[in-house]
């Protein structure tokens, strides 16, 4: 795990969501060579991969990369890379928070955004953000670098000092990850993995495809039965609590559409995705409910404990706060239980503040 200076500077740096003008990434990217602003959308990728064996996606950048064959050398961000493993599609290489080091023993685990991902068998880029080793993206001889967007054109966890260097090796592909609601990011997620290859008419993704939408419908409903229950979105850093803005992230975005009465701070930091609130003031925002940030970068309930005014607030003493993550993977067999454990939530939840 890093040092509590380490987390603080991640979190801060990361934020809730990756603010743009916190990070310095927000300026625009360049096309790199093989992508091209015109094509088609995903139904017209994946018969032009039918049909002449070439390859093409349009991604939310509204650029539209070609290769002259479907891709299998893959290189995508961890949690990208976790989304395309649960559609049926392989990578090569992974990079952002993938594992955490136990100091002790020294072995690894899966971090929370590594999902389902053998991280024995995937070469591992980078860890922490910052970091990208642009010789081992090299030796695995990539056709396709796919990640996040939280800011408009900023590729999520490719270091902006290298990010010439690296869009210059292979061509990119970005889907958003905040500004769009959930249902349509696991949409634009299943159309990428349709173009790759993957079988997403599968009788398991059709499965996985109406858990969620049942879960959806209990959060619905238990919403709408617990209309006064006030939801936090916060996290945790040692000298500031994050609270959330609802209205950006896809996951928050979602529930305020299926009626989930949340928190919405007033004073947002300039990139509009967040309240800082020092310790003294953390009870500024009275809530029934606190999910939590669950990233390894964020401080969790056991270390929070330690906080007098955390374990004053309503929230915690009455046990109400569950685990939010922050950036879900974006496969319906993930996102599924955020929505059926929200859904609990909700319906277990007293009114304490």
């Amino acid at each position: 795990m890093p040092s509590t200076a380490v987390r603080a500077t991640s979190l801060t740096r990361r934020g809730l969501l990756a603010a743009g003008g916190a990070l310095g990434i927000g300026a625009a990217l360049a096309a790199c060579g093989g992508e091209d602003t015109k094509g088609g959308d995903a139904a017209k990728s994946s018969a032009a991969a039918g049909k002449s064996g070439a390859w093409e996606f349009k991604d939310d950048r509204g650029q539209t990369v070609r290769t002259p064959s479907v891709p299998k050398n893959i290189v995508a961000f961890t949690g990208t890379a976790a989304a395309l493993k649960d559609f049926g599609v392989e990578v090569k290489g992974v990079f952002g928070p993938t594992y955490v080091e136990d100091a002790r023993t020294k072995t690894r685990k899966p971090d929370v955004q590594a999902g389902d991902l053998d991280i024995d068998k995937v070469t591992v880029l980078g860890n922490v953000w910052g970091e990208f080793r642009i010789e081992e993206y090299l030796k695995l001889q990539p056709e396709v670098l796919i990640t996040d967007m939280w800011e408009k054109d900023a590729l999520w966890y490719v270091p902006e000092e290298q990010k010439d260097k690296i869009l210059k090796i292979a061509p990119s592909v970005a889907l958003w990850a905040a500004g769009k609601s959930m249902p349509a990011v696991l949409q634009r997620h299943t159309d990428l993995a349709a173009s790759l290859g993957a079988d997403t008419q599968s009788a398991r993704i059709k499965a996985d495809k109406a858990r969620f939408e049942a879960a959806a419908e209990r959060v619905r409903r238990a919403a709408k039965a617990k209309k006064d229950i006030k939801v936090l979105i916060g996290s945790g850093a040692p000298d500031t609590f994050y609270v959330s803005t609802p209205v950006r992230p896809t996951d928050t975005l979602f529930f305020q559409e299926l009626g989930v009465n949340l928190v919405v701070p007033d004073k947002l930091d300039p990139s509009g995705w967040f309240e800082l609130l020092s310790w003294e003031n953390v009870d500024k925002y009275q809530a029934d409910v606190i999910m939590l940030d669950n990233r390894t970068s964020a401080l969790q309930p056991e270390t929070l404990k330690s906080k007098p005014t955390w374990a004053a607030l309503p929230a915690v003493k009455a046990g109400q706060v569950v685990p939010r993550v922050t950036e879900p993977v974006y496969s319906y067999a993930k996102c599924a239980p955020l929505l059926e454990d929200l859904a609990k939530a909700l319906e277990n939840a007293k009114k304490v503040a």
